[in-house]
């Protein structure tokens, strides 16, 4: 290994640091909660444990990642080895997965912006492992004296971010209470049994004509997904909303402005994704991914 040139383990390093990284990406974007459904529904633990672990992991593979592009590998080689580890213990994981479920479901190593089966992903894991090894045995980082604090502080940095930037969604019972007060606009089904995706629109507003839109394309596509439309403002003419979205294939009702803007708190839409009368998420357009309700609707 000596006569191969050093520039070889450093681009390994920085390859494999950014592996992690866009590891970490993958899993927060375009929503971590496709993660957390994700560990929820494989690991079969609460959600809120499943909402935890999921930042527990983008923070390590963000901070090792990180750490493994600018060389700071830490007293003894630390950062190496908690890759090496934390690689290892995935790998254990993605063997109970393929004989638990089969090798026909994504292991969410790179979430759901690249589908990958549990075999395809220890093929992955076993060439990280193969090359953290290497780096070990024949490759040094920073060796300055500061540098044993910077992989210390950089991680706690990390794992801070990860729950800073995407705090955990604190479930909390909707109050279905204002949206059956008027039998004649009352729902024909119960919000408050089984899982349902309900978003609160607003007719003239831009955002929610998207939404609108994107559920109907969607009910097309599954007709079986639960969604719900509470459109605002009773008074309002709904013939160019109609034409727009062609969301009227869409369960929905009408709610006065008083108790759709206390829904709402005067930000719309609210695409609310309700278990049992529980909010468990509250998403924007841009993360409303027909693939994920799947997943979550399991």
């Amino acid at each position: 290994m000596q006569k191969i040139p050093k520039i070889v383990f450093v681009i390994l390093a920085i390859a494999t640091g950014a592996t992690f990284l866009f590891s970490a990406y993958t899993k927060l974007f375009p929503t971590i909660q496709a993660f957390e459904y994700n560990i929820a529904s494989q690991a079969h633990v609460h959600y809120m444990t499943a909402s935890i672990l999921a930042r527990f992991f983008i923070g390590i593979e963000a901070g090792l990642g990180s750490l493994m592009i600018f060389h700071y590998f830490g007293r003894n080689n630390w950062v190496l080895k908690a890759a090496f580890i934390l690689i290892a213990g995935f790998s254990v994981y993605l063997v109970w997965l393929w004989i638990k479920a089969s090798n026909d479901v994504n292991c969410g190593c790179f979430g759901t912006n690249i589908w990958m089966s549990p075999s395809t992903s220890l093929i992955k894991n076993g060439v990280l492992l193969l090359v953290i090894w290497v780096l070990m045995r024949y490759h040094k980082g920073l060796r300055a004296e500061w540098s044993n604090f910077i992989p210390v502080a950089h991680m706690v940095c990390a794992f801070s971010l990860a729950y800073l930037m995407n705090p955990i969604f604190g479930h909390y019972k909707l109050d279905f209470t204002a949206i059956y007060a008027d039998p004649k606009n009352a729902p024909a089904i119960d919000l408050s049994k089984g899982k349902h995706i309900i978003t609160f629109a607003s007719p003239g507003c831009i955002h929610c004509r998207h939404a609108a839109k994107l559920m109907h394309e969607m009910n097309a596509s599954n007709p079986s997904i639960p969604f719900f439309l509470i459109v605002g403002d009773t008074t309002a003419d709904l013939s160019d909303f109609w034409a727009y979205t062609h969301a009227e294939d869409i369960p929905h009702t009408r709610l006065p402005d008083d108790p759709f803007d206390k829904y709402t708190g005067g930000e719309y839409p609210q695409i609310m994704w309700v278990n049992n009368g529980m909010v468990e998420a509250n998403t924007t357009v841009n993360e409303l991914d027909q693939k994920m309700i799947e997943q979550w609707l399991k």
